[in-house]
């Protein structure tokens, strides 16, 4: 009798939340030829926020009712936005997620443009305005995040009938692999860009040894002197720093002081250029760092870290990455060989150290070694793409005799960046090809021979520009 009361209740809930009241239609029963409009509005708990005019799309952004709690309904609900960029109901789709907030800017991922499709664009929980409130953290876990994903995807799936991709580039790339591992009935096949896969947190030599061979040795020679510099004169540059924290309105609360900060910026320095720069970029890094001026360190550290990033003000946005970096993502931690032990003084700091104390916080080590273990075994119509000098390809995610049609590819020379249209030729082809299959729309010619496999829609400056989302801080 209490189980069933329970589940009336959580109905109760849901539908109340999602505005649903004396509303009949439903997505399914919606007429195919109703406006596209009309028919995701049917859908309960959906509601428009704005569309936005874009040439051959409707471009809507939306909010989309969700329990706080998949697993207990009746503990609330929330509201997750989301953007659908529409092209027709008889084209593939591909769900997107960046694992952080959602652009509502008209734009188009990778393979939307290969396969010439439609694009949803969710929100990841937690990242505002997609938050419980109250937050009750203990719900912001991937397996959580990934039925959000599920549950999305069955309210749209009447709507947009034919194949569904799911994409995302960093953190989106490795959360559609978790939505792909718990519910992988879902879609049609993955493409994952430059996704980490830190299966063992305690254990990150691969990180170390990537730093030590990437690029070349005169270039790691100028990274490593800044670096060294901007500790040797961490007072000087320190007051500098307190200055412009002043100017700007910044505290520290949260990371514990400005010297922590300090230190933790420092720090990112060669992570922050390898993730975003090249070999070229060493140029504009000076070359004697120990004759350089206080500007020049100042003005390398600032443009590759950014001195603002573990401020008050620039963490809270970024509270739910860190939230779940220390509690099931892992996070990174290198040595720096090159830097006397005297000059360093706290390391790379744990995330505790970026989420505020009052959030409670406990690492589950079983999370990703789960993860790891079902793409080795299971992965079925899964494509990684990694950047050859990217510090978070350093730990992969790999396959194993249990894959399907699956591949993991590294596009040479490129970085957080990487994408299939770096990849080298042959694989490049493979991948392009692979994706149009999965989506059920390879032209015969590409069937009958994959090296002349190209993306079905003409490139689009404005909805094409991929610019890695550059973020002054080690996350992915």
């Amino acid at each position: 009798m209490r189980r069933a009361l329970r589940s009336l209740l959580a109905l109760v809930v849901l539908l109340a939340a999602a505005g649903t009241a004396g509303r009949t239609a439903v997505a399914s029963e919606t007429s195919p030829s109703a406006d596209i409009r009309e028919r995701l509005l049917s859908i309960p708990g959906m509601r428009l926020i704005e569309e936005k005019p874009y040439p051959g799309y409707r471009f809507l952004v939306l909010e989309y009712t969700q329990p706080v709690d998949h697993r207990n309904p009746d503990r609330g609900t929330f509201r997750q936005r989301l953007t659908v960029l529409h092209k027709a109901v008889d084209r593939p789709t591909v769900f997107h997620t960046s694992g952080y907030h959602v652009s509502t800017t008209p734009g188009r991922r990778e393979p939307t443009q290969i396969v010439d499709g439609n694009q949803v664009s969710l929100e990841h929980r937690f990242f505002t305005p997609s938050r419980p409130n109250p937050a009750d953290w203990s719900t912001l876990d991937i397996r959580q995040a990934a039925d959000d994903q599920h549950r999305l995807f069955t309210a749209l799936k009447p709507i947009y009938p034919r194949k569904w991709l799911a994409t995302g580039g960093s953190k989106g790339g490795m959360t559609a692999t978790y939505y792909e591992r718990f519910h992988p009935g879902d879609m049609d096949g993955v493409v994952a860009y430059v996704a980490p896969n830190d299966v063992v947190d305690r254990e990150d030599s691969a990180y170390d040894r990537f730093f030590a061979t990437v690029g070349t040795a005169e270039c790691r020679a100028r990274l490593e002197g800044v670096q060294r510099e901007a500790l040797v004169r961490r007072e000087s540059l320190k007051r500098r720093y307190a200055e412009h924290a002043a100017r700007e309105g910044y505290t520290f609360g949260t990371i514990g002081g400005l010297d922590r900060a300090y230190e933790a910026v420092v720090l990112d320095y060669l992570w922050g250029f390898w993730q975003y720069g090249s070999v070229e970029d060493c140029a504009a890094v000076p070359a004697d760092a120990e004759r350089a001026g206080d500007d020049a360190i100042w003005e390398s550290v600032d443009s590759h870290s950014g001195f603002a990033f573990y401020t008050d003000q620039m963490l809270a946005p970024y509270t739910p990455y860190f939230y779940q970096a220390g509690t099931q993502l892992g996070s990174p931690d290198i040595r720096f060989p090159h830097i006397e032990r005297e000059y360093v003084r706290y390391g790379y700091q744990p995330p505790r150290h970026f989420v505020p104390r009052e959030i409670p916080m406990r690492f589950r080590p079983g999370a990703m070694r789960d993860v790891d273990r079902w793409v080795r075994h299971h992965a079925h119509r899964m494509l990684f793409v990694n950047g050859e000098n990217d510090p978070w390809g350093a730990e992969p995610f790999r396959l194993g005799a249990g894959a399907r049609d699956s591949h993991v590819l590294t596009a040479p020379g490129m970085n957080h960046g990487a994408d299939v249209a770096g990849l080298a030729p042959k694989e490049r082809a493979l991948a392009t090809a692979r994706i149009l299959d999965w989506a059920g729309v390879a032209p015969a010619r590409v069937r009958a021979d994959p090296e002349t496999a190209r993306p079905l829609a003409a490139y689009d400056g404005r909805l094409d520009r991929r610019e890695p989302r550059r973020e002054a801080v080690l996350r992915p």
